[in-house]
Order: structure tokens, then sequence, then C-alpha cells
């Protein structure tokens, strides 16, 4: 039986991509009693959980995670998922706002979940805590430089929840998922990720957009592994305490990701345009993730080019055209007005 059958459950950010999946995992294979999802759906949104709106195990408390109302969600929980942020494009407009929700609501949270004895806590950090890849694999260990705002008050946030352990003894634990891709994934405003902009543009017929000379990687894991991975996790004694990376443990760059979704989406012949590089911008990504594979005996289960498929599959299904999508989409998506054109030149 799952360690998280019967627990009550918090999951900050539970309306979002990840979080999103991360409650369908919880109920539905780790037999989770109660999952109170708080989020603010500035990101998120009440459609990723539409499988869940008529059942009691779920329910939706609609509050930023700086709030009060928020906080008193973790009166009765045993377990909280911490996934609630703003991301890194984000950061790069309005960096005040983003540390604030990344890294202030994080203590705030941590202390007000230690006071209401929560018996776990797992802060969901970002391999952007790095910056670019000094040698890789990227172990625990490899130094942390974040190139932006949001890796740093992602990394502050980590060290918040290492403080609590190593100050009050609390159960906590610090995960860092490399990239991660799937289905309820975002192409629009300042969250949309380079997987789904390209699907929805190789989908009108338009060219993948590379910021650079597409020589950067990444290292990307489906959503489904990344969900699944973060409960088992939870469930591991062992982790308390430790921070962990885990990711695909395969290195894509940019260039070869734009051929990969052409493919997918029947559009061998469109060629990336290549516009000026973006400010903080990593350059290389590769997780060692030995020390997930040792404490859990996790492994991802979807190969990349069939999870690229499957994710081209749910967009061809969605009720909204691929051109409203691409209405949607903002190509300079780190400044105030992303919607405007990128006016890069050829790198």
């Amino acid at each position: 039986m799952s360690a998280l059958s019967g627990a009550r459950v918090v999951v900050t950010g539970g309306a979002g991509f990840i979080g999103s999946h991360l409650v369908d995992e919880l109920v539905e294979r780790r037999g989770a009693a109660r999952v109170t999802v708080v989020d603010s759906l500035v990101n998120g949104s009440r459609a990723n959980l539409a499988q869940w709106s008529e059942d009691p195990r779920v329910h939706v408390v609609e509050a930023d995670v700086r709030s009060d109302s928020a906080l008193r969600t973790l009166e009765d929980a045993d377990v909280v998922f911490h996934l609630a942020c703003l991301g890194v494009r984000h950061s790069l407009h309005d960096p005040v706002t983003n540390h604030e929700v990344n890294a202030t609501a994080t203590l705030t949270l941590l202390e007000r979940a230690r006071l209401c004895d929560v018996r776990r806590l797992v802060h969901v950090s970002s391999s952007e805590v790095f910056g670019t890849a000094q040698h890789v694999p990227m172990d625990e260990r490899h130094p942390t430089w974040p190139e932006t705002v949001y890796g740093a008050a992602k990394l502050a946030g980590e060290a918040y929840a290492r403080a609590a352990y190593r100050t009050h003894g609390f159960d906590v634990i610090v995960v860092r998922p490399f990239n991660t891709y799937g289905p309820r994934s975002h192409f629009e405003g300042d969250s949309g990720e380079v997987i789904p902009r390209t699907i929805v543009r190789n989908l009108c017929g338009l060219p993948a957009l590379i910021y650079g000379d597409g020589r950067q990687t990444r290292d990307f894991m489906h959503v489904r592994d990344t969900a699944r991975g973060l409960a088992t996790l939870a469930e591991c004694d062992a982790a308390v305490g430790r921070t962990v990376n885990f990711g695909s443990g395969r290195e894509i760059s940019i260039a070869d990701l734009a051929e990969i979704v052409a493919r997918a989406t029947d559009k061998p012949g469109l060629r990336a345009r290549h516009l000026q590089a973006r400010p903080g911008d990593v350059r290389r990504l590769l997780v060692d993730d030995s020390l997930m594979r040792r404490l859990t005996g996790f492994s991802p289960a979807v190969a990349f080019e069939a999870g690229v498929a499957d994710l081209v599959r749910w967009f061809r299904d969605r009720p909204v055209s691929p051109d409203e999508m691409l209405a949607r989409i903002e190509d300079r998506n780190w400044v105030a007005d992303g919607a405007a054109e990128a006016d890069g030149v050829p790198a």
C-alpha cells in the first residue's frame, strides 16, 4: 500500500501543469484521502482538474500562496507538496514579485507547516538553480550559479527548506526536476515553454523559433514521470533532509528538438527561424539522477519521441484551433510587451 494512502495532502500550484498531474497521481494511484489544491489560477486552470470537479476527494482553494487563506489549508494536512511559483521568464520583467512568490512565500509556508505539525513537506525546486552546467552530468553537488531571479529565488526557497530541517528537524525533502513537458503544458504568456510553443507553431504551418544558435541543451522528462517521481520521493523516508535531482538523463539540443517536433507534426520540411538569444538563458543541462535512483529505484518510463508524439495528439484534440492558440503566444514572453513579434536577427 502507498505511504500516501489515506493521507490528507495539500498541493500548492495544484491547478498548474505539473501540479494537476500530481493530483492525478495522488488520487488515482496513491490513494490519498483528500487533496486540497491551493492555486491563484494566474497560471493554473480549473480545466486542468476537470476530471475531479465532482469528486469530494479533491477540493480547490483559489488563493495566492502568500495569503492567509492559503496558509489555513495547512492546519489539518499530513503532507504538503509545494509547487506554487512564478516562472523564469516572469522573473525577467517582474523580479520583485517573482522573488516574493518563489522565495518569501516558501519561507512563510514552511514556518506555518511546521507549526501546524505537517508530517512532511516536499519542496519542488528547479534545475534553474544551477545556471549553465559547468560539468555534466549534474549531480546535487554541482555549483549553483543561477542565471535569473527565478533561479535565485528557487535556490533561496531550497535554503529555507533545508534550514527548517536542520534547525527544527522538520521533515522536508527538496527536489529539483529538470525540464518537464507533456499534456497541459503552457504555450501562452510568460509561462509558454519551447515544446508546446513549437507544436502550436508547426500545426499552423509556421517554423519553430529558436533564440540563439540552437545548440543550448535541456534534459526533458514527461510530466507523468515527473508526477510519479514526486510522489515516490515523498514516500521515501531516506530522502528526508536531502536535496535530490531528477530528470531523464538524456541531453537534447533545441535545434534537434525543433526537428523532432516538425516530424511529429508531419511538417518535416519546416526549418527553424533563429532569433537573438534570450537574456538569462541557461546554456546546458543534463541530470545525474543516481541519488534519486538509489533512494527510490525510480526511472522514467516515457521515451522523448513517444512523449512528443503524445503531446502533438493532445494539442490536435484541443477544442480550440491551432490558430486560436497561436494568437495567445507571445514571441518575446520575457518582456512586458511580449505580444509583439520577436525582432531579433538571424543567429
